[in-house]
């Protein structure tokens, strides 16, 4: 079967579909560094559209005079949810519309669309849940659509990360949700045979220092040479000396108040503000909280004192060695562009997204 990737991202979609033998034939993402990664793994391969969804058509994906094709993504809702007078009709308001405009075509007669766990509960303005609005817009166009609530851990993805999945299809086909796997990984499972490095250090490559100890490991390695994407994030010494202070299972809350945050652009003053999650060391033998796009400063190596990797936090979103990002590793909030960090943190974790293409074969 062959599928059509929108808000692709950096791939991990893709991948999870390719890995269960699926084929991509057109793929959209608006900013350039994700798909610049997108391309780059996908050597000899169409490469993917760098363009807004809004300004395109189906004629624009190539899919014309095709068919029993699927549709897979993971369009925001914010539009939705902040919309006042909101006409479920008009595309504009959302982008979650703009994927359903384009499954409306009749060359798809399936789709996948991934999103937050909160948009069960989110609202319009005027009070309608989203879920009931794009149930009722999916319908119309002729789906019968299912809402998936599944635990990426569940399927030897080594984090705890649930999302919904709206899982549409035609003509009367039956669907059934995956099955949780018996492999269950954590986090020393996903990375204790990468090359030990301390803040500030790494290389753009680097060779394996050991033998994989696990089965997760040898997966990740296939294919793979060794290591990419496993360079360290400098610290100030203030920091550093702050994450010595964090136990396992603790964040930047439970220090005492000469680590604790200062503000920024003044650090004599504390910060008054803590977040739970923020500068939390993971626990080794339990699954990674989930990675989100702003990662990059929430969590500790369970034994280092410095933040993780793009490659370690690749590991725990299950994609595999041979996947290299590429952008900057790190941006500021004003810097344009989605970093290797948040490139991964957006991702869908490919062993996730292979499980649910599996349900269709």
């Amino acid at each position: 079967m062959k599928f059509v990737d929108l808000f692709a991202g950096c791939g991990g979609m893709s991948l999870g579909f390719e890995m269960a033998g699926f084929k991509n034939i057109s793929a959209v993402e608006m900013d350039s560094q994700a798909a610049e990664t997108y391309k780059a793994n996908r050597v000899g391969k169409k490469p993917p559209i760098v363009a807004d969804i809004r300004d395109l058509s189906p004629f624009d994906l190539g899919i014309t005079g095709l068919s029993n094709l699927m549709l897979v993504g993971g369009p925001p809702c914010q539009g939705l949810s902040l919309a006042g007078n909101r006409d479920p009709k008009d595309p504009r308001n959302s982008l979650f519309m703009e994927f359903l405009r384009i499954a409306d075509n009749s060359s798809f007669s399936c789709f996948v669309a991934e999103n937050v766990k909160g948009i069960l509960s989110m609202k319009t303005a005027k009070g309608e849940p989203l879920t009931e609005i794009i149930l009722s817009e999916a319908s119309k166009c002729g789906y019968n659509t299912k809402i998936w609530v599944l635990n990426a851990h569940e399927f030897a993805v080594p984090q705890s990360r649930t999302r919904v999945f709206f899982v549409g299809t035609r003509e009367n086909r039956e669907i059934y949700r995956p099955e949780p796997v018996l492999s269950r990984w954590s986090v020393w499972d996903a990375i204790s045979d990468l090359p030990e490095i301390e803040a500030g250090s790494g290389t753009d490559f680097q060779e394996y220092p050991s033998q994989p100890s696990n089965l997760y490991q040898r997966w990740a390695r296939s294919d793979s040479k060794g290591v990419f994407n496993h360079i360290a994030m400098r610290h100030t010494k203030r920091l550093i000396e702050r994450f010595k202070a964090i136990q396992q299972g603790n964040g930047v809350g439970s220090v005492s108040e000469e680590h604790s945050q200062r503000k920024r652009g003044d650090a004599s003053c504390i910060s008054g503000k803590v977040f739970s999650q923020n500068n939390y060391r993971v626990f080794p033998d339990k699954p990674c909280p989930t990675i989100a796009a702003s990662f990059q400063s929430n969590f500790i190596h369970p034994y280092k004192d410095r933040n993780f990797t793009a490659r370690e936090a690749a590991r725990m979103q299950s994609f595999p060695d041979r996947y290299v990002f590429k952008g900057k590793r790190t941006k500021m909030s004003w810097e344009k562009g989605l970093s290797q960090y948040q490139q991964i943190g957006n991702a869908v974790p490919p062993l996730l997204a292979k499980a649910i293409a599996e349900s269709f074969l």
